[in-house]
């Protein structure tokens, strides 16, 4: 059996968060119509959110974005004169330059403090510009996609950086980008002259990252050859800092089936109950994940929508993010076994980790896990842990009965866990 996760490298034009899905009623749309603020301040009224200043300084940033970008019209690309008579009158009266565009924002702070949230609100007040709100990892993932198949049907172009700008700018306007980070040399010499190009044709971005952009991609080989495309940044985006003293995922509550310690024979056998409850009792088969690159991945354990794996599989393995995302869009349900101790020997084995859970998290995956440690105490000190403590708190959102009561697809329909 093969299964291909990607009919298209596209992502739908409009999209909004599962929670805020769940959530949007009459009176938050109304509200919404108004602007960022109007509906942050609705949330907070009718107790869905606590009063936080900091939040409502980013609220209003984002409030003051959404309002230049009602009133704000690029414009379009002017067509060369035709005739003598064109170019000369060309020549003369020059056209007009084009409107500013609205600088973006890029909110940076500690995990769990609402940023997601608070681009998410931005993003579901109507615009008349088309946007789109993609997780950072998937769009990376989307763009060597398009670049390969790009090189593949122009194998004579020399540079398709300009080409590829102009599909997604045709595309949307306004660029939402969670979880901004960067990992791969590769990605950080590409993103570089990709928002150069972007920015002439006047996209703009709002980004979320646990990470400021000075910081991004330092201290590893090549970070200097990055520093043009952190000015970039600093040119181009406001950087509003969210730095509240409460992590909000901490404060939900946990569901102690969801992580389950230590990681020995009694874990093991409610993981197998778990499995069986969430997949209706379906018998283990093999499934091969045909992904776009022309690689095959087999899934050994599937039991319906639910794969189980042992951690050694995922992540002691050269597994990437192409292998993960292929996982999540298949299996709704996702066991892992045995996850043992990390030390800072295992810190490439913390990073494939940390970049499977973004991809469950950013799906809305249902986790099952057995481990020696609780997710906090797994990886405390090594190359990467301060990055780790966004894991953690992930983690600990996906446990909650919130995570596990929202609705997702399987098998084709809608569900709830």
């Amino acid at each position: 059996m093969v299964i291909s996760p990607y009919n298209s490298c596209r992502v739908p034009m409009l999209w909004l968060s599962a929670i805020d899905m769940n959530a949007f009623s009459a009176s938050d749309q109304a509200a919404a119509d108004k602007g960022p603020r109007a509906l942050y301040d609705l949330r907070v009224q009718s107790g869905r959110l606590r009063v936080d200043p900091d939040q409502e300084r980013v609220a209003n940033r984002l409030d003051q974005l959404w309002r230049e970008l009602r009133t704000w019209s690029p414009l379009p690309t002017p067509r060369a004169p035709q005739g003598i008579l064109a170019s000369l009158r060309a020549r003369l009266q020059p056209p007009a330059p084009p409107p500013p565009r609205p600088r973006g924002v890029y909110i940076v702070g500690r995990v769990g403090r609402g940023k997601t949230m608070l681009m998410d609100m931005f993003f579901s007040c109507p615009l008349q510009h088309p946007k789109r709100r993609i997780h950072f990892l998937k769009f990376m993932q989307e763009i060597h996609l398009r670049l390969r198949d790009m090189k593949r049907s122009h194998p004579d172009i020399s540079d398709p950086i300009p080409p590829l700008a102009d599909e997604l700018a045709a595309e949307a306007l306004l660029l939402c980008f969670d979880e901004f980070q960067i990992n791969d040399i590769a990605d950080a010499m590409l993103l570089g002259r990709l928002f150069e190009a972007l920015f002439i044709r006047q996209v703009v971005i709002v980004a979320t990252s646990n990470t400021v952009p000075g910081d991004l991609f330092q201290n590893r080989p090549g970070a200097d050859a990055f520093k043009p495309f952190i000015a970039i940044i600093h040119r181009e985006l406001d950087t509003e800092e969210l730095d509240s003293d409460n992590d909000y995922r901490r404060g939900r509550e946990q569901d102690d089936t969801t992580w389950l310690t230590p990681a020995d024979e009694t874990a093991h056998q409610r993981l197998i109950k778990i499995i069986q409850n969430h997949s209706g009792n379906a018998p283990q088969t093999t499934t091969t994940l045909h992904l776009s690159a022309g690689r095959d991945l087999m899934i050994e354990h599937c039991y319906g929508s639910v794969a189980r794996f042992e951690f050694t599989s995922l992540c002691e393995k050269p597994l990437g993010p192409p292998d993960y995302l292929a996982i999540a869009q298949r299996f709704p349900v996702v066991v892992i076994e045995d996850i043992p101790s990390l030390t800072p020997e295992d810190a490439n084995v913390a990073r494939r980790f940390i970049t499977l859970i973004d991809a469950l998290y950013d799906n809305g995956n249902l986790l099952f896990v057995s481990a020696d440690e609780t997710p906090d105490s797994l990886f405390p000190e090594g190359e990467g842990a301060d990055a780790f403590a966004r894991t953690a708190s992930r983690l600990a959102e996906m446990g909650s009965e919130s995570w596990l009561m929202r609705p997702r697809e399987q098998d084709g329909r809608l569900s709830r866990a």
